[in-house]
């Protein structure tokens, strides 16, 4: 994709302790056939070779930008580093651990064209915490409302591209719940659809550590996302009954 006329898109990658992730991810993100974009690696003061990795890449791709947290701060708060320091008008999220097919920008762009839409997403490939494949994707909506997404986060981070004035708008910060999640509920509840690509252009990768990878943490987090969006307890815990389940048929096709 030769045109870049779509504008800047910063994209957002916290890192800590990523040594051995961030290469896959980081060369994922220089593969787009869409080339305006920035890379911002912003480091959790990781204890590892992370920064020393990001840094080589630094110094052969001038749209990589190093950036680092002045102590170690937790992924919401170097996320929001990050769009503090971001120049686009759009904002791409990756996580460290995450890769993306080298076309996903692009076809978001050309959804986002056809729609006007200001929140979009992709499906999601997944791959166990060692890189390995696995056969399964989780297909994406081609649109998706307030309602619906209260019964399922349809809208993987990893996947995401926001235009950057609402992001800021919604931003939450708090390691407590899906605090992207409730980005995507704050702007949603607004009005708002989010469109999706139906087609496997992130790679997740499944880790028993990550917070979503522990399920009775993953589940009060999503309650406590709830609860942070003015739900009341009954509302809460109708849409946690759905999340419930929506996760028990999702990941019976990950094992």
């Amino acid at each position: 994709m030769q045109d870049s006329q779509f504008g800047l898109i910063s994209i957002i990658m916290a890192a800590y302790n990523a040594e051995q992730t961030l290469g896959q991810a980081v060369t994922s993100v220089l593969n787009q056939t869409y080339p305006n974009f920035e890379l911002l690696i912003i480091d959790d003061c990781s204890k590892d070779n992370t920064l020393a990795i990001a840094e080589k890449f630094r110094e052969n791709d001038k749209r990589v930008r190093v950036i680092q947290n002045m102590q170690n701060s937790g992924v919401s708060y170097t996320r929001r580093h990050g769009l503090e320091e971001a120049k686009g008008e759009w904002i791409a999220i990756l996580d460290s651990d995450d890769a993306w097919a080298s076309d996903k920008l692009e076809k978001q762009i050309k959804l986002q064209k056809e729609t006007g839409g200001d929140l979009l997403y992709t499906g999601s490939a997944f791959m166990g915490s060692e890189g390995d494949p696995i056969n399964w994707y989780l297909s994406a909506p081609p649109q998706i409302g307030y309602r619906k997404l209260l019964k399922q986060n349809l809208i993987s981070n990893s996947s995401a591209l926001v235009r950057k004035e609402l992001y800021e708008k919604y931003y939450v910060s708090g390691d407590n719940m899906h605090e992207d999640f409730a980005v995507w509920l704050g702007i949603l509840k607004s009005g708002k659809f989010a469109y999706g690509v139906d087609e496997p252009l992130l790679i997740y990768r499944l880790s028993k550590t990550s917070k979503s990878g522990n399920k009775f943490k993953a589940a009060k987090m999503n309650w406590n996302t709830y609860r942070y969006m003015g739900l009341n307890v009954f509302s809460s815990f109708y849409y946690e009954c759905w999340y419930i389940v929506k996760g028990l048929l999702k990941y019976r096709n990950l094992k």
